[in-house]
């Protein structure tokens, strides 16, 4: 790699850094934010909201990372047009295709880290999400249990606990059912929460169990009696994997009992998988238009920020086309091929601009 190349690279990768730790933090706080007042109302550790943060981070992380990859180019050519660096470039016959020469390498890194991220990150992370989700929402069965306080965690179901010892023990347990036809009412001297592969357990020791039924009442002592708590809770269950924890081989290929387990059609399938390849281009299209649009304006005391706000939109003409194709492309037979419209369509107007950039440019006349 030439002298100029690894220069500006250089410039490029450090702004890249800087500007997509400023954006995915801005983003990460926005998500932390609901994700925090979820879990710690519900009762949940810092370190299982701290867990559930970072699952969320590389989704976040392919979201913001061709942002900053077009504002770290359009900030490194402004600076080194400002500087004359470029200009000086251009005298001694660098040609506007050869000064894109690092920013296509950079654009390509963009592009290898977003294609890492979509096909193997994002999805495994969602996948753990989607289990840890479960396992926590299992898990917030404990948090019905109090002591010293009346609670009513479903309805017919009154749950007392007199106290809890320190090694989790549950005394003095005073529990009245009244979903059924009959009532039921269960004390006992202490008691245990245990888990089991069908849900949460309640192990009652010494205790006895009323029944009220047609008016007659009938005791029952018990050494050891357990109780389904599950069954007053709403058992969270995995559900059906969908489409964006499926992975790339998986979409591009879907058997019928993939189609029925996302409940989505092969075409959705096939272009949620083309489109994961296609994406990761949005990071080089999106360097290149940054590069082109600013290789256009020549040096200026005022700046370039005419060829800045003609850079910002074409890249909202990109994105737009983008939107467009993500909306008809899973509809028809082979609407894979519009997922990769915009990035395609990104890389030809930066070509473009980079012609018309070499071209002689006219003296206005005196």
């Amino acid at each position: 790699m030439a002298r100029f190349d690894r220069y500006m690279l250089s410039q490029l990768l450090q702004l890249f850094g800087f500007f997509s730790l400023v954006l995915v933090a801005i983003y990460w706080i926005n998500t932390a934010v609901s994700l925090f007042e979820q879990l710690i109302g519900d009762g949940q550790s810092a370190l299982v909201f701290l867990e559930f943060s970072l699952l969320t981070l590389p989704n976040v992380i392919r979201l913001v990372l061709p942002i900053s990859a077009f504002v770290a180019t359009v900030y490194a050519v402004n600076r080194l047009v400002s500087e004359s660096e470029l200009v000086v470039m251009q005298a001694t016959g660098f040609s506007s295709f050869r000064l894109a020469r690092p920013v296509v390498y950079f654009g390509m890194i963009v592009a290898v880290m977003m294609l890492i991220l979509m096909n193997l990150l994002v999805p495994l992370s969602r996948n753990i999400l989607a289990d840890r989700t479960v396992e926590v929402s299992d898990s917030l069965a404990a948090q019905f249990v109090k002591d010293g306080t009346f609670l009513h965690p479903a309805d017919g179901i009154t749950l007392y606990i007199r106290e809890i010892s320190p090694n989790g023990e549950l005394e003095g347990l005073f529990l009245q059912d009244d979903r059924g036809a009959e009532q039921v009412l269960y004390t006992a001297a202490s008691s245990l929460l245990v888990r089991s592969d069908t849900g949460p357990k309640l192990i009652m020791l010494n205790g006895m169990a009323q029944t009220l039924a047609s008016g007659r009442l009938s005791v029952t002592r018990f050494a050891d009696f357990t109780y389904d708590i599950g069954a007053m809770l709403d058992t969270p269950v995995r559900g059906p994997r969908r489409m964006n924890e499926l992975s790339t081989l998986e979409l591009l290929q879907p058997t019928d009992s993939l189609m029925e387990e996302t409940r989505s059609e092969r075409a959705e399938m096939v272009f949620e998988g083309h489109d994961r390849l296609a994406q990761p281009l949005l990071g080089l299209a999106a360097t290149l238009i940054g590069f082109a649009a600013l290789i256009l304006g020549s040096f200026s005391r005022f700046g370039l920020w005419r060829q800045i706000a003609g850079g910002v939109l074409l890249l909202i003409v990109v994105q737009l086309i983008n939107t467009i194709s993500a909306s008809i492309g899973p509809q028809i037979a082979m609407g894979w091929i519009l997922a990769y419209a915009a990035p395609v369509f990104g890389c030809l107007i930066a070509a473009a601009l980079l012609w018309w950039s070499q071209r002689p440019k006219r003296r206005r006349s005196a």
